[in-house]
């Protein structure tokens, strides 16, 4: 059930634009605690993020010196005063996306012993029960599975190429601006927190689904990203590679001060020799934009390093070229002894905090850059699990 219902919404959209802010925030604190006494029976995320005194920390995509007030009204945001108004934000592709015919966009919710989560899953046209690659889709603050399919345009690519397309979503409970809670530590462990529960949707449709065990991915953008980083991280036998739009490292963070710290320049130095290494060298694709003020493009640098760093010597290339809308970029990329790449580092030039090659119906795309969804699919679809 959602914590706010759309009517208590709409009302509260009409009272801050009308100024009457007190009012607002009034009606949608109400709304939650309303929604947290009817779904008390309900299994739930931990305790924590049902408080409805001050919501988990947030890590806005705005950055800090972006807001008015700059980081001092930032940090108010975190917990208090300018919380109800991130609740109230909508994005341009919330409507439900188009589904061409005999394909299905699908609606379930995910429930276990660490919370639940609901999900959309895009099943192709063409799907005839054979079984088919899964990529599981993580989405920015903010947004939500209709418009990440939307600004990245997966599910089009996905009746192009008849795979299977996931998009779990942040509850609002757990994170008041929908962010992936990458910057807790108790969200950065195998088993546990909001990595159980993505792994947990992704085994559901592989249970559910015919699926492709082999060829089973997982990729984001911003909170997301660094939530795909998580997921690469800790269950590397179920992820066969992953993908980082615009985010950081497994372990960038461990509370709210640190997490400023790693958007502002990156994970701080010592970070990266205190923190434990994947099981394998997993493969790993990663896009930034050289603009980028909200996740300093320093972090695109370390996710690949963090996953490269078990990998056995490799071939390396760097490439330059200019997308179809105008905008350069830079490819470094790792290939194995076959000529396989196994890590590409993308920086888009140009680009700030957006998905490379969207579409501009969604919300933080960035249309005249490479197309990043293609080109994190042909990365894919070039390894297997094992």
């Amino acid at each position: 059930m959602k914590p706010i219902s759309m009517l208590d919404m709409l009302k509260a959209t009409r009272l801050t634009t009308a100024g009457k802010l007190t009012q607002a925030t009034a009606l949608l604190r109400e709304s939650i605690m309303d929604s947290a006494q009817h779904t008390a029976a309900v299994p739930t995320a931990p305790s924590r993020a049902a408080d409805t005194r001050c919501p988990e920390p947030v890590i806005d995509m705005v950055p800090p010196p972006q807001m008015p007030g700059g980081a001092q009204d930032f940090l108010g945001r975190l917990c208090g005063r300018g919380w109800p108004g991130a609740l109230a934000k909508r994005t341009r592709g919330d409507a439900p996306s188009a589904v061409p015919p005999r394909a299905q966009f699908e609606e379930h919710v995910y429930v276990d012993a660490h919370g639940q989560r609901a999900y959309k899953l895009y099943v192709p046209s063409g799907y005839d029960g054979q079984p088919r690659p899964l990529i599981v889709m993580l989405h920015g603050c903010t947004q939500s599975p209709d418009d990440f399919a939307t600004g990245t345009k997966m599910n089009l690519l996905a009746e192009e190429q008849k795979l299977l397309v996931a998009y779990p979503a942040q509850s609002q409970l757990a994170n008041a601006s929908k962010c992936w809670n990458w910057f807790n530590v108790a969200d950065q462990q195998r088993d546990g927190g909001e990595p159980a529960l993505i792994a947990g949707i992704t085994r559901q449709i592989m249970h559910d689904r015919s699926v492709d065990p082999e060829r089973v991915y997982v990729a984001g953008l911003s909170a997301g990203g660094a939530a795909a980083a998580i997921m690469g991280m800790t269950y590397p036998d179920l992820y066969a590679a992953i993908g980082v739009h615009s985010g950081l490292t497994c372990g960038a963070a461990s509370d709210v001060q640190s997490a400023l710290q790693a958007m502002r320049q990156g994970e701080a130095a010592g970070i990266a020799k205190r923190r434990s290494s994947p099981a394998r060298a997993v493969p790993t694709i990663v896009f930034h934009g050289d603009q980028d003020k909200t996740v300093n493009p320093r972090n695109g640098n370390q996710v690949i390093a963090q996953f490269s760093g078990l990998a056995a010597p490799l071939q390396s290339d760097i490439i330059r070229g200019s997308a179809a809308g105008g905008l350069a970029y830079t490819r470094a990329v790792q290939f194995d002894s076959d000529g396989k790449p196994v890590f590409e580092h993308w920086v888009i030039h140009g680009a700030g905090h957006a998905w490379s090659g969207g579409s501009k119906s969604g919300s933080y795309t960035e249309p005249r850059g490479p197309d990043a969804s293609r080109e994190m699919l042909r990365f894919f679809m070039e390894h297997v699990q094992g």
